[in-house]
């Protein structure tokens, strides 16, 4: 069989055999990056296909442009107002958090390893960065419904701190084969990195979000524009000295959150190729790795990772965010939690091999040590620790399916379909139903047919409803369709009772007899919780109040409009 063929052969094996393998991932709880770089190990040269790859170059290429597609899709779901409580403690996070974990590391690698003090901070600047890959992975596809400052922080910091880990690296191993600049250049480099990769994110994402919206395409090409433009922005960043992947990260969010009907055809797409590039991100990265060299740094690699996982990221965190943010300390435990290695590490170990450090295999290595167990630990046990430290919010009726009409440009209507499954609303006529104005039901089907729906006609459990409406109208209805066991769980969480933000707590306290603060009597109930919280209050913040706690339930922007109150 000739090479060409072969290729197709053995690329396709994998790729399919890795998709089938995130049936296995749900099944038995695995993280599902595990499977991808155990399956490229098994097909390595030491493994069961015996394939020898040891391309350092190919693989470093590879592993941009899997990335760069990967933080374009995770910037293209992010949505701005989660930068209203995120923004600052990922910044934190991406800096001084990444500084602080790597030169912990170092040290600690300088010890286990017998390294100088440079090569140990080496090995802290390989490992120090989150990996936007895993975070978006394990977050996204575990079913984990973070709080929403929980879950902004973590996805904003993993999409922008690899430039803090790649300055270190590059800067490490500059100084390891000798080619280090002055101070003067260092600071210029990192005020490059990161000015140039904002501004060009930034710029170029605005327009390229206002083209994209304007231009009338057909529906597949949207999704390609979207990822040749940003690969545009990606290679002219990094051309002028700026971080390429904070870039795209940011060029990604420009266009998610430009209203329009082409997110709807560029969002599945993104999706797919997300997974495809993450799927031959970590077969290719797992194909480099031969098991019996990376035994050899095993033990002192595992101490360095439980390390990180138990010391390093933790203290990282509480010095980023502790002193200047208003974390619960559940809050701070859990994103200390998710500090997931996965590809970036694997990336960054290659640059001391395609530079010339000496020894360069020990920093692979302890790299890919490194990720496997953090993976294997942290990943593994993302949905256990977030009920644990309770930052998880109950889930949420959501539509099976929805798609755009294609009726008008902007703002358009879309069908959304939903499953009848709260007994509530079995036998209630489709007239008493309170949908939002603007929102219609277009047909109802019943055991597979489809039946003219009437003011009349009474709702049964498992009828498939299909309403059109706007994307502004899906809180709404997403009430009107909750569950039963979903209203339970949601009553635990919130509580059986609840009040309106605006409700004064002197009323609150005459009713239930609690006793007030001076100047608390004409307060709200919105402004005392917002004032707890720090300013930024979200769905799901906790006070604990003359031992009742009260729950934001629902929000309007940065306001709470929605309390609810539980006695336990």
């Amino acid at each position: 069989m000739d090479t060409i063929n072969t290729l197709f052969l053995l690329s396709g094996f994998l790729i399919a055999l890795s998709v089938l393998a995130s049936r296995l991932s749900t099944l038995v709880g695995v993280p599902l990056l595990l499977l991808f770089l155990g399956l490229g190990m098994l097909a390595g040269e030491e493994g069961v296909l015996g394939i020898q790859f040891d391309d350092y170059p190919l693989a470093f290429l590879i592993g941009h442009l899997a990335l760069a597609m990967i933080l374009l899709d995770g910037g293209l779901r992010t949505r701005l107002k989660t930068f209203r409580v995120g923004f600052k403690p990922a910044l934190s996070l991406a800096t001084l958090g990444v500084f602080v974990t790597s030169a912990l590391v170092g040290v600690i690698a300088m010890w286990v390893f017998g390294l100088s003090l440079v090569q140990g901070l080496l090995v802290g600047a390989i490992v120090g960065s989150t990996d936007a890959a895993a975070v978006f992975s394990m977050l996204g596809g575990r079913g984990i419904n973070l709080n929403e400052r929980v879950g902004a922080t973590l996805e904003i910091e993993s999409g922008t701190n690899d430039p803090m880990a790649i300055f270190l690296t590059l800067m490490l191993v500059e100084v390891l084969v000798g080619d280090i600049g002055g101070w003067l250049d260092t600071t210029l480099f990192f005020l490059q990195q990161f000015g140039v990769g904002i501004a060009l994110g930034l710029g170029a994402g605005w327009l390229i979000a206002r083209l994209i919206s304007w231009v009338d395409l057909a529906p597949g090409l949207y999704s390609l524009l979207a990822l040749a433009l940003g690969f545009c922005v990606f290679g002219a960043t990094s051309a002028l000295g700026g971080s390429g992947f904070l870039a795209i990260y940011l060029t990604g969010l420009m266009i998610g959150n430009r209203p329009g009907r082409h997110l709807n055809f560029i969002l599945p797409v993104h999706d797919g190729l997300a997974w495809l590039s993450q799927i031959g991100l970590f077969l290719v990265l797992g194909l480099l790795v031969n098991p019996s060299e990376m035994m050899v740094y095993a033990l002192p690699a595992a101490v360095v990772a439980l390390a990180l996982i138990f010391v390093a990221r933790p203290l990282a965190v509480v010095i980023a965010i502790k002193p200047f943010f208003r974390f619960r300390w559940r809050e701070v435990g859990f994103i200390a939690w998710v500090g997931l290695r996965g590809a970036v590490p694997i990336v960054l170990a290659i640059f001391p091999v395609i530079g010339g450090v000496e020894n360069a295999s020990l920093y692979f290595n302890a790299a890919f040590a490194v990720v496997l167990l953090s993976l294997l630990i942290q990943g593994g046990s993302l949905p256990w620790m977030a009920k644990r430290l309770k930052v998880e919010l109950p889930p949420s009726v959501t539509p099976k399916r929805r798609g755009p009409l294609g009726i008008q440009h902007d703002n358009d209507f879309e069908m959304f379909i939903y499953r009848v499954e709260s007994s509530d609303l079995e036998e209630v006529p489709i007239r008493l139903l309170r949908f939002p104005s603007g929102a219609i039901i277009a047909a109802l089907f019943r055991d597979g047919v489809m039946v003219h729906p009437k003011g009349s006609t009474q709702l049964q459990r498992n009828d498939v409803l299909c309403v059109i409406g706007r994307g502004d109208d899906l809180p709404a209805l997403n009430r009107l369709f909750n569950g039963d066991a979903t209203l339970r769980r949601q009553s635990a969480f919130f509580g059986a009772f609840s009040f309106n933000g605006d409700a004064r707590l002197g009323d609150i306290a005459d009713a239930y007899g609690l006793t007030l603060s001076p100047g608390e009597h004409d307060m709200t109930l919105a402004d005392f919780i917002s004032l707890r919280v720090g300013g930024h209050p979200v769905v799901g913040d906790d006070i604990d109040w003359h031992g009742i706690h009260w729950v934001v339930n629902e929000m309007q922007g940065n306001r709470v409009t929605r309390v609810g109150l539980r006695l336990y």
